[in-house]
């Protein structure tokens, strides 16, 4: 089957998933399932203002039948849901189903779901926000990193998705067990992400806030560490530095916080502290956190 003849469905197509449609547009047949902009992408379809792949970019999703070879999860991860939705679209021992999503323990809810379908959990680094409806501003960064799951699975279909996206002109790489990839941008999400969102600050203003507030996060990347250690995956103390230097501007969570989106506060905390229990590693910090931010979730709702 030649590229232009391959079909990907896109579910829950947000600023992220926008810069995926718009590069896999070029070469295969896309569609999308949109949410809350459905209108407007109906209408107008994207567009995509890109430091990397140029500005005025547009994209405008048509619908396909299936059988879908590709089926791409940009949504936010919400545990118990999707696997019911994409059902209809999912062909037995066909369909490839990636996870272009945050957080840790997130794909046993589809390989149970899904038995005969490969499975693909991918990291991804893609800076954007959304501006007006159906408006993307996409800067500095896009990589993808790529394994299979569970990790001891073939990787053929995934060195597939791979080339698929590189002809693109999108950055993919294969990890033979990408978990410890998604466990480092964890250490951003844990504690950048959540601490943004729960003081309504950007990194800047909260490490201005407190002559503790700097260590405060680094105490919250050390335990996510630890946790990721007692499952067999090691980051070294440079690789978490680096991540606690990182600028992150306006993370994601304080963007869906303020636009009333949505909030993976079970993928990108939640799962680490009942991880951590199950190990019985210490995550006071932690804990905390998932407890402030489970309170805020109630106070806040967010259904979009």
């Amino acid at each position: 089957m030649t590229s232009q003849e391959r079909k990907v469905l896109f579910f829950g197509v947000g600023s992220v998933g926008s810069v995926y449609l718009y590069l896999l547009s070029k070469i295969v047949s896309t569609t999308a399932v949109c949410r809350s902009n459905y209108d407007v992408v109906k209408e107008r379809g994207f567009t995509i203002n890109s430091t990397v792949f140029g500005d005025g970019l547009h994209v405008a999703p048509h619908v396909d039948p299936h059988p879908f070879d590709y089926v791409i999860l940009t949504c936010k991860v919400v545990p118990g849901i999707y696997p019911k939705i994409i059902k209809p679209v999912i062909t037995p021992g066909h369909t490839v189903i990636a996870l272009l999503q945050n957080g840790i323990g997130i794909e046993e809810e589809y390989a149970t779901a899904f038995p005969e379908n490969p499975i693909l959990t991918v990291a991804t680094y893609c800076a954007t926000a959304l501006g007006p409806p159906g408006v993307v501003t996409h800067k500095e960064v896009e990589k993808l990193e790529v394994g299979s799951y569970p990790s001891s699975a073939p990787n053929t279909r995934a060195q597939a998705f791979i080339s698929l996206m590189q002809s693109t002109g999108a950055t993919a790489t294969l990890f033979d067990d990408v978990q410890v990839k998604r466990w480092y941008k964890l250490l951003l999400n844990s504690s950048w992400n959540l601490i943004c969102a729960l003081t309504l600050s950007l990194d800047v203003q909260f490490m201005q806030s407190s002559d503790g507030a700097t260590d405060f996060v680094l105490d919250v990347m050390l335990e996510t560490r630890d946790i990721a250690k007692a499952y067999g995956y090691e980051i070294a103390t440079e690789e978490v530095k680096a991540q606690w230097e990182r600028a992150t501007e306006e993370p994601s969570m304080l963007q869906d916080l303020k636009a009333g989106r949505k909030r993976e506060v079970e993928a990108i905390v939640g799962n680490v502290v009942r991880m951590a229990r199950a190990k019985c590693v210490a995550c006071g910090t932690l804990d905390t956190i998932y407890l402030l931010m489970k309170a805020l979730d109630a106070r806040m709702g967010g259904n979009k």
